[in-house]
């Protein structure tokens, strides 16, 4: 027989069993999309933190009066000193960046770069013009004339804050593009100048931003700016609340540079002796995102595991129908043989048929898996997904899984005795 009879009479069989057929690429399918559909969703959630999270680019900088830390597992605080030096003496940690201490910062830092200072204000503020209002979900963020560039937002329409709002304190705001149209409709030009209450405190609308989406379900747009010195004054009673101080260089080749002389210049103005270690973090633009890499390969792990066990499973179940399949098709294994097939044509039948059910499986677990995958990237309003590498590594995968389900069958069937093969009942 030759290869393209031997495929023809595989797939004639497979064919035939359509619910044993179904039940065996049903399991293999469910492992495949848990496998492809879990990293493409690891795809489009690394694309989103990309964009949220590099909105200052590779150049940039912040400076924290703690360590932002999302690891899932150890991390080595990037401010200690290497193994073998001199150990410094322990400072008081835990002190927030305080106004005086970020604007003084500010006017000593000398190096050709963009700065911002800004403060927390609320993240449970409630919005209200006229009779209506929002619900206590609103984010007010205090900042400065560079604060919308330096964290991904551009001006849609009217202006932005400027030096004399920060210094004067008045009571501006530039509103989120989601407030902006709930309040003003989809014509953000009807929100300047109009006046609107922020926990029944009034402002003026200078600026609307354009929409910058949302990330696991927290709306970006969904927030009022207004200058640092409102928010301490209206927004945060808290004393120990801190400064964040963001910077931005024009090339990334001085980040290093300025890097170097922001801890020069802060460890003074935080009164920090020689001996003591730093009481702030510096965090590079791009260390969030190489932080939240690195936790999204537990993910992957635990996906990679999940399709693992289900095609483990999927094996035993496609190698114990192969061998029911022996038992039934005696007789036309008996019959292939004394007609002149050869024992290597009746193996490589029952190989194909293994890795034809196996293959089916993998296309409908790639199609199921990619379709759920960019669901989730739907959610999260990134561009269509597709894994490649996990796409071939599941066909891979799924082939291997059919060749070694199949081999034991077939090398049952192809020793049967023809005569007694003819004469099974």
């Amino acid at each position: 027989m030759k290869f393209i009879d031997t495929l023809a009479l595989s797939w004639r069989t497979v064919k035939s069993n359509k619910l044993r057929t179904g039940i065996t690429v049903a399991i293999i399918a469910f492992g495949i999309m848990a496998l492809v559909g879990i990293n493409t969703a690891i795809d489009a959630m690394q694309q989103k933190f990309t964009e949220s999270f590099s909105a200052m680019g590779a150049n940039g900088f912040t400076i924290h009066f703690r360590e932002w830390n999302m690891s899932m597992g150890p991390r080595s605080n990037v401010n200690q000193k290497k193994k073998g030096e001199r150990k410094l003496k322990q400072s008081s940690t835990g002190k927030p960046i305080t106004k005086i201490q970020a604007e003084t910062f500010r006017d000593r830092f000398q190096y050709p770069a963009v700065m911002s200072l800004s403060l927390f204000g609320s993240s449970d503020a409630v919005v209200s013009v006229a009779n209506k209002k929002t619900n206590p979900t609103v984010r007010v963020y205090g900042g400065d004339e560079n604060y919308a560039e330096l964290n991904g937002y551009t001006i849609a329409v009217g202006r932005n804050l400027n030096q004399l709002d920060v210094e004067s304190g008045r009571n501006v705001c530039v509103l989120g593009s989601e407030l902006a149209e709930r309040f003003f409709g989809g014509d953000p030009n009807k929100a300047l100048e109009k006046i609107i209450r922020v926990n029944n405190l009034p402002f003026r609308v200078v600026g609307v931003l354009e929409s910058k989406g949302t990330t696991f379900g927290m709306s970006w747009d969904n927030m009022i700016l207004t200058s640092y010195n409102n928010v301490r004054r209206f927004f945060n009673s808290n004393q120990n609340a801190s400064f964040t101080i963001q910077v931005k260089v024009s090339d990334v080749h001085t980040l290093d540079g300025a890097i170097d002389q922001a801890e020069g210049i802060l460890r003074p103005v935080r009164q920090l002796e020689v001996t003591e270690e730093n009481n702030f973090y510096i965090d590079k633009s791009d260390s969030a995102v190489a932080m939240l890499m690195r936790n999204l390969k537990f993910i992957t792990g635990s996906a990679l595991l999940i399709g693992l066990i289900t095609l483990i499973g999927a094996a035993v179940g496609l190698m114990n129908i192969m061998l029911v399949s022996v038992t039934e098709r005696t007789k036309e294994i008996g019959l292939i043989k004394a007609i002149g097939g050869r024992q290597r044509n009746v193996r490589m039948q029952f190989l194909y048929e293994s890795i034809l059910i196996s293959l089916i499986g993998a296309v409908f677990g790639v199609v199921l898996g990619v379709i759920v995958g960019n669901t989730f990237s739907l959610i999260l309003h990134t561009g269509f997904v597709l894994p490649w590498l996990w796409l071939f590594l599941g066909i891979f995968i799924c082939t291997v899984v059919g060749l070694l389900a199949g081999l034991y069958p077939s090398l049952k069937a192809s020793k049967l005795n023809p005569i007694e093969a003819l004469r099974y009942e």
